[in-house]
């Protein structure tokens, strides 16, 4: 860390390696389970893989994170810091209360983070086809629609596919990206969003039922890092 504040102060020492451009969002992601460099750079689509590797660097050399075969993972000093980067979510849900606009809607990097949030119980005993049909992307987007698939199944990682897999869909979540972004986020609820139709669940109707049970559509995993765990 080149920058220095020049006191002895705590807070600032801290605020020479924690407030760096990116580094809490990238701490974010090994937190909930990003270890290796591919899967970090997912989290953070606008920041430069040179500036990641940078970045990575920094935190090592601060001993806050640590190299682990061929991924990251966090120290003892780094796992002290998860309740640090979870009050900033809390502390952004509850006093910022700004709106979404154009540049905070992100369909890949919202279903990145459902990938790894989604939690299929065991009894489920096989693989699981999830296909979300976005609509209402951003101009940046270039396209006005675009579908993801979500391969789920409760002994192995998900896959996240943005080219037909090839396999029979299970369940379709048809939503406006804004829409279905406020229901993750929490300021919007899965029923309100149900009922006015900008978010649609087709499937046969216990698959549609347990959906809630298996991804952060009641806004629950927002109550701590402001993106779904």
């Amino acid at each position: 860390m080149a920058k220095r504040y020049g006191q002895f102060c705590p807070v600032a020492m801290a605020a020479e390696v924690l407030c760096e451009r990116w580094v809490p969002l990238v701490l974010r992601e090994v937190m909930y389970g990003a270890t290796r460099f591919n899967d970090i750079a997912r989290g953070v689509p606008l920041m430069s893989r040179g500036l990641l590797t940078q970045r990575l660097r920094e935190l090592e050399d601060a001993g806050i994170v640590k190299k682990s075969g061929a991924g990251y993972q966090l120290t003892a000093a780094g796992e002290a810091l998860r309740p640090v980067i979870e009050e900033m979510g809390l502390w952004a849900q509850h006093f910022l209360k700004r709106g979404l606009n154009d540049a905070d809607l992100d369909d890949k990097l919202l279903m990145w983070s459902l990938r790894r949030s989604l939690r299929l119980p065991p009894d489920i005993g096989r693989r699981l086809v999830l296909r979300f049909d976005f609509h209402g992307l951003p101009r940046s987007a270039r396209v006005a629609r675009r579908s993801w698939w979500l391969l789920a199944h409760p002994a192995d990682e998900t896959e996240l596919c943005v080219k037909d897999p090839g396999y029979d869909t299970d369940l379709v979540v048809v939503a406006d990206l804004r829409a279905f972004t406020e229901v993750i986020l929490g300021r919007r609820t899965l029923l309100g969003a149900l009922r006015e139709g900008c978010v649609r669940l087709q499937g046969p109707a216990a698959l549609v039922r347990a959906l809630p049970r298996w991804l952060p559509l009641n806004g629950e995993a927002m109550q701590s890092m402001g993106i779904v765990r």
